[in-house]
């Protein structure tokens, strides 16, 4: 889990906690826990009256994700055994619920409905608990007021439809009509934003409603038809504007602390790859091979037990020395030729850097098999998103395009299908961290690394000694 807010920083929202061990700990229809954020917010809601509301309403945690008939813990055993890709769910849901364009649901069971007011202003907490899928989501009819990302708070902006990644929660205000319209029922749908053109995906949308009544009708009344303003399944050029808008506060009471110069440039390609089968293996990827995936080649194997423990005990099979560069540079967003050899390095090395370090970190997606867009989360940090662009990153020319006043801060960042994004924090967590692809099935090919920040001169500033009751297995 990543670390709490300190009790002594001014109030920000709270994000849920979550655990990236294998599929179960997020293939359900809820998923993460979050909390209220703390009073004091940092906007002011809008409104069509004379009277703004500096607390909105809250709706409700609004957790869209995924359905599985099938056991996702079998699925996942089954494209580790041979390497092929694992199928994909059965469902998208808002709430854990499908919604009425899904033949096998109950219409007016599975359909999540929220009664709203004229004239007020909701806050959504959005959080994606899906496993494998970035995802849109809209309201039909209704802008939506962006101000807060990744538990950290964000310049306000209005958009009629947000991209959400695996892992990731954005906050929005939802402010109704001033008078209840003739048309009460406005439909709200999540469905994917889709950007690897080989790969199966689950072709399908959710859909809930938003209604003007005290009183549910039955749902067989409702419309079915998809929000206006939802995204198409492949609107990159929505996904890069949303991601654009984004801004920190940077004021006084919650400055944007992103370090204006840096001690170490770290430079990842994140790929996925195509491992030879072994001798007397079945292996159910193209070509016969197994699917693979890393981080400079370099495909993460987990040891037994954690990191920290493994670490800490010093068991011989963690080495820091991750490459912190490309090992053999290339054209990385270029077609792939046929014959290219895409075997990655497997193992499980570690990426150590000293406490307090001021740190860039290109992440530079490539066109192995396809290009994607990968949403990289670092555990343990928050970070700034200074750079995104398309093609290869460029240092000379791309540097001069940072935003080093206002980049918003996440702890998970869209890396675009075809393009990289840089990334700067400041190592002051000791301890070990995964970082990783936040689509389950890159992170289980091996797409994360081991990050480990060294303890510092103070007591403060050192990784806890673990218990003297830690279980020895």
């Amino acid at each position: 889990m990543d670390r709490p807010t300190s009790p002594s920083a001014p109030s920000r929202p709270a994000e849920p906690t979550h655990t990236d061990l294998r599929w179960k700990g997020r293939g359900a229809p809820f998923s993460g826990t979050p909390t209220s954020p703390g009073r004091g917010l940092p906007f002011t809601a809008p409104s069509s009256s004379a009277h703004g509301l500096p607390i909105p309403s809250p709706l409700r945690s609004t957790p869209i994700g995924e359905w599985w008939n099938s056991d996702v813990l079998a699925v996942e055993e089954e494209s580790i055994k041979y390497g092929g890709g694992p199928t994909v769910s059965d469902a998208y849901t808002i709430n854990g619920l499908p919604g009425p364009l899904y033949p096998s649901c109950s219409i007016n069971r599975d359909t999540f409905i929220q009664t709203v007011e004229p004239g007020k202003t909701y806050m959504l907490r959005v959080i994606n608990a899906a496993l494998n899928d970035e995802l849109f989501f809209a309201i039909d009819g209704h802008n939506l007021t962006v101000v807060e990302a990744d538990a950290t708070y964000v310049k306000p902006f209005s958009t009629p439809a947000i991209m959400i990644t695996p892992g990731q929660t954005t906050t929005v205000l939802l402010t109704t009509r001033c008078t209840a319209p003739a048309r009460q029922s406005f439909a709200l749908a999540a469905r994917p934003y889709v950007t690897a053109t080989q790969a199966p995906f689950d072709n399908s949308t959710a859909v809930g409603f938003i209604h003007y009544s005290k009183s549910i009708p039955p749902v067989s009344s409702l419309p079915r038809t998809l929000p206006r303003n939802l995204p198409r399944l492949r609107d990159t050029a929505f996904a890069t504007d949303f991601s654009n808008k984004l801004r920190s506060l940077a004021s006084a009471e919650f400055p944007c602390k992103v370090p204006k110069e840096v001690d170490k440039e770290v430079f990842l390609t994140v790929s996925l790859n195509l491992q030879d089968c072994c001798g007397n293996c079945t292996c159910k990827g193209p070509d016969s091979k197994r699917f693979a995936a890393s981080l400079n080649n370099q495909s993460f194997v987990r040891p037994p037990i954690s990191i920290l423990q493994s670490y800490y005990s010093k068991n011989g099979t963690l080495l820091e020395d991750f490459p912190e560069r490309p090992t053999n540079p290339f054209d990385y967003t270029a077609k792939t030729a046929p014959g290219t050899n895409m075997n990655a390095e497997h193992g499980t090395r570690l990426l150590a850097v000293a406490y307090g370090t001021r740190m860039e970190v290109v992440l530079q997606d490539t066109s192995f098999i396809n290009a994607d867009n990968h949403p990289i989360h670092v555990h343990g940090h928050n970070f700034f998103v200074v750079g995104r662009g398309f093609g290869n990153f460029e240092r000379e020319r791309d540097r001069t395009g940072y935003n080093l006043e206002d980049p918003q801060e996440r702890n998970t960042v869209a890396v675009p299908s075809g393009g990289w994004a840089a990334i700067r924090l400041t190592a002051d967590n000791p301890g070990v961290w995964f970082v990783h692809c936040h689509l389950e099935v890159h992170t289980m090919w091996g797409l994360g690394v081991g990050f480990v920040v060294e303890g510092g001169a103070d007591e403060s500033q050192s990784n806890l000694p673990p218990p003297d009751d830690l279980p020895k297995c």
